[in-house]
């Protein structure tokens, strides 16, 4: 038996958009069940996210801590951030997100992982990239605003984070999945076996 995730998409009678935000929306559809009933699931539509692994050569990895209101918390987070606009070339979405967070530019770049944040109530996939060979980046540092104010960075070991992850004490979805697979391709095949950078993406299609 192969563990494979696959595409499937069941019959929607109906569908509307009862709520449009600034970045995202919520949609309600009529779902036909496989018993033939009909009922309703309301999800968040989301255009995507890509974040950044970004792991220097003393095995540190940058993080960024920030205020995160819907949970109340100030979380350690990796860079990451949305994908601008449809289509939109992940790798460089991820690049851009690096440097507006972190002012760091990276020389080799690979995907770590692809997955759906919560498939039970949005539509949201990330890419999450493994960024090596970093450097500081040229000219000024990207003006933040709102909580990206109050962000604080810092270069974290790797097994400090493995740590705080398995301790409780790190809850980011983005920072967990990571960095737990940073750690699993490394007692696999090796970094160097992850799939290249511009990889296809089903979730998220883009034009190379």
């Amino acid at each position: 038996m192969t563990i494979k995730d696959t595409p499937e998409e069941w019959e929607i009678r109906a569908t509307e958009t009862p709520f449009v935000g600034n970045k995202t929306s919520v949609r309600t559809d009529d779902v036909v069940m496989p018993d033939g009933s009909v009922v309703r699931r309301d999800y968040q539509v989301h255009p995507g996210s890509v974040a950044v692994v970004a792991l220097d050569a003393e095995d540190r990895v940058h993080v960024i801590r920030q205020y995160r209101h819907p949970v109340r918390h100030k979380l350690w987070e990796i860079p990451a951030g949305l994908l601008d606009v449809p289509g939109e070339n992940p790798l460089h979405a991820a690049q851009r997100e690096l440097y507006e967070e972190a002012h760091v530019k990276a020389e080799d770049w690979r995907v770590l992982t692809d997955v759906y944040t919560t498939p039970g109530g949005c539509d949201e996939s990330v890419r999450i990239f493994l960024a090596r060979d970093l450097s500081e980046a040229d000219g000024q540092r990207f003006e933040v605003e709102d909580e990206e104010a109050d962000m604080e960075h810092a270069r974290v070991p790797v097994e400090e984070l493995v740590r705080g992850v398995l301790a409780g004490e790190l809850h980011n979805n983005c920072l967990v999945v990571g960095v737990l697979s940073l750690v699993a391709a490394r007692n696999g095949d090796g970094l160097d076996a992850l799939r290249p950078a511009g990889a296809p993406w089903p979730a998220r299609p883009f034009e190379s």
